[in-house]
C-alpha cells in the first residue's frame, strides 16, 4: 500500500510544490495525501464487508444500480489510471534523459518496456511483490540521499545565505496562498483518489480483512515521511536560486540528484525513482486490466455466466499493452505532473458521495447517481478552465457551491470514523464558520473552486433525487452476485484478483 502511494509522481509534485510555495508546499502536499491513506480504512471496511469477493468498485456498482453507473466509475478510473501512467512515465524520462545519454523519449520507451514486461508475467501478484521491494529500497534511499544533498548544498548556511530569494509567502510556515492553491485543492483532490481509484480498491479487495486498519496506518507514516522529505529538496533549491532547466519544475528532483549526488548515490537516487514509478504504473496495468476484463467483458459483453476466464486473461494483458502504448504517446506532450494530479483528483470528486452513499443508504438510485455526477462534471469542467466568467450573480453562486462543497469534504471524513450524526455536526458547522471569508474571496481560486463544486454538485443532487426514492435496496445481494467469474472445477488465477479467492472452485466455496 505504501508503495503504490508513493510513486515518481508524488515526489516530483511535493518538490514542485516546495519549489513554488516555499516550506509549507511539502507539508501541504504530504501530510493531506497521508491522511487521506488513513481516512480510506473505515470505508473500506465498509466496502469490504457489502463486497467481500469484488474486483472492482465498478463490478460493485452494477449490482448496486446498473450499466450507466458502472461504466460511468469504470471509466473514471480508465481516465485516471492513463493519466497516472503518463505522468509517471513523464517522471522516468526525465530522469533518464538527465542522468545518460538517452534522451526522453527512449527513457520513457525503456521505463514502459520494462514495467509491462514485469507485469504481464503475473498482474497483479507481480505489482505485489515488486512494491515489496520497491519500498524497502524506497524508503534506504530517501533516508540517505536527502540528508546527504542538504548538507553537500551547504545546510544549514544555504538557508540563511538563500532567504533573499523567498517571497514573503514562501518564506511563511503558515501561507495562506500555499494552502488556498495546493492544501485546501489537495485534500478534497486525495480524498477522491481514495474513493475513485481502482489501484487502492485493489488492494483494499486483496489485503486481509483483519489488517486492513494496520495496513493504511503504516502506509500513511510511510507515504508521509517520505514525500514530504523528497519535497523539501524542492524548497532548498528555491533557497540556493536553482532554476531548473527550461524553467520545467519536473526537472528539480533529478538536476538537483545530479548536481550534489556522487556516482554510488547518484545510482541509489536512480533505484529510488524508477522504484517509485514502477510500483504504481505496474498498479496502474494491473487496475487497467481487472476493469476491462470484470466490469467490460465479464459485465457487459459476455455476462457473468457465460464469461470465459481464459478470454478474460488475454484481454487483462492486451489492455496492458494498449495502455502502455497510449500512455507512451502521451507522456510525449510533457505536461506538469502536479497540475495531473489535482486534476484527475479533482475529477473524481463528483463520485465520491454517490459512491460512498451507495454503500451506506438503501435510498440511493441509478438515476440520482448517474445525474448526479453527470451534473457536478459538466458545472466543474467549465469553472476549472475559466469558461465562466467569474463576476457578478454567476461568481456568488459558484462561491455558494464551493461553501457547500467545504462542509461536504469534512462531513465525509468524519463519517467515515465517528458516523452520521457527528459528520452532519462539523459539515454544517464548517459551512457556517467558512462562509463569511469565502464570498468574494473564492473566486479567485479557481483549482480549489472547481473542486469544491465537483463535491457540491454530485451530493446535492443526488441526495435530493434519493431521500423520497421508495428503493429499499438489500446489501446482501452484492455479496452473492460480485465476483467469482472463474465458475469451472478448474481454479483459474486472475492477474488482478484476491489471491485469497481465486483459487478455489465454486464447489469449495460452497
Amino acid at each position: 500500500m505504501t508503495a503504490t502511494w508513493i510513486w515518481a509522481s508524488s515526489m516530483y509534485a511535493s518538490a514542485s510544490s516546495g519549489y513554488t510555495y516555499g516550506i509549507s508546499g511539502p507539508i501541504h502536499y504530504g501530510l493531506w495525501g497521508a491522511l487521506m491513506i488513513l481516512f480510506i480504512y473505515p470505508f473500506g471496511k465498509r466496502i469490504r464487508k457489502v463486497a467481500p469477493k469484488a474486483h472492482t468498485l465498478a463490478e460493485v456498482m452494477y449490482v448496486r444500480h446498473g450499466r450507466s453507473s458502472q461504466l460511468m466509475l469504470a471509466g473514471s478510473n480508465v481516465v485516471g489510471s492513463v493519466i497516472s501512467l503518463m505522468s509517471n512515465f513523464i517522471a522516468g524520462g526525465v530522469l533518464i534523459s538527465m542522468l545518460s545519454p538517452f534522451n526522453f523519449i527512449q527513457g520513457v520507451f525503456a521505463v514502459a518496456g520494462g514495467v509491462l514486461l514485469y507485469t504481464l508475467w503475473s498482474g497483479f501478484r507481480a505489482s505485489v511483490l515488486t512494491d515489496f521491494m520497491q519500498v524497502i529500497a524506497m524508503l534506504g534511499a530517501v533516508a540517505i540521499i536527502v540528508p546527504f544533498i542538504f548538507f553537500a548544498a551547504g545546510f544549514p548556511a544555504a538557508f540563511e545565505t538563500g532567504a533573499s530569494n523567498l517571497t514573503a509567502q514562501q518564506s511563511n510556515f503558515f501561507s495562506s496562498e500555499a494552502f488556498l492553491n495546493q492544501g485546501a485543492p489537495y485534500i478534497a483532490a486525495v480524498l477522491a483518489y481514495a474513493i475513485g481509484n481502482q489501484t487502492i480498491a485493489q488492494r483494499l479487495f486483496a489485503v486481509r480483512e483483519d489488517l486492513i486498519k494496520p495496513t493504511f496506518i503504516t502506509a500513511t507514516i510511510g507515504y508521509g515521511a517520505m514525500v514530504i522529505g523528497v519535497g523539501m529538496l524542492g524548497v532548498l533549491a528555491l533557497y540556493l536560486g536553482f532554476e531548473p532547466t527550461g524553467g520545467d519544475l519536473n526537472n528539480i528532483i533529478p538536476e538537483m540528484a545530479a548536481s550534489y549526488l556522487p556516482g554510488i548515490l547518484l545510482a541509489l537516487f536512480f533505484i529510488m525513482i524508477i522504484g517509485a514509478l514502477s510500483s504504481t504504473a505496474d498498479s496502474d496495468l494491473s487496475a487497467l486490466s481487472s476493469i476491462m476484463m470484470a466490469d467490460i467483458y465479464g459485465q457487459n459483453i459476455a455476462g457473468k455466466k457465460k464469461a470465459n476466464p481464459k478470454t478474460m486473461l488475454l484481454i487483462g494483458r492486451l489492455t496492458m499493452v494498449a495502455a502502455t502504448a497510449l500512455a507512451v504517446a502521451l507522456a510525449s506532450m510533457q505536461m506538469n505532473i502536479l497540475d495531473l494530479l489535482v486534476f484527475v483528483g479533482a475529477l473524481w470528486g463528483a463520485l465520491v458521495f454517490p459512491v460512498l452513499a451507495s454503500f451506506y443508504w438503501k435510498k440511493v438510485t441509478n438515476k440520482a447517481f448517474t445525474v448526479s455526477v453527470i451534473a457536478a462534471l459538466a458545472v466543474f469542467i467549465p469553472v476549472r478552465f475559466d469558461m465562466i466568467p467569474m463576476t457578478g450573480v454567476t461568481a456568488v453562486l459558484i462561491e455558494l457551491l464551493a461553501v457547500l462543497g467545504i462542509g461536504i469534504v469534512l462531513g465525509l471524513m468524519a463519517f467515515g470514523f465517528f458516523g452520521l450524526r457527528p459528520a452532519l455536526v462539523l459539515g454544517i458547522g464548517a459551512t457556517v464558520v467558512a462562509a463569511p471569508f469565502c464570498f468574494g474571496f473564492l473566486r479567485d481560486y479557481t483549482t480549489l473552486s472547481a473542486s469544491l463544486v465537483a463535491y457540491s454538485v454530485s451530493t446535492i443532487i443526488c441526495y435530493l433525487m434519493s431521500f423520497k426514492s421508495t428503493q429499499n435496496f438489500d446489501f446482501s445481494v452484492i455479496a452473492e452476485r460480485a465476483g467469482d467469474f472463474d465458475t469451472g472445477e478448474q481454479p483459474v488465477a486472475l492477474p488482478s484478483a484476491d489471491s485469497r479467492n481465486t483459487t478455489t472452485t465454486v464447489q469449495e466455496r460452497e
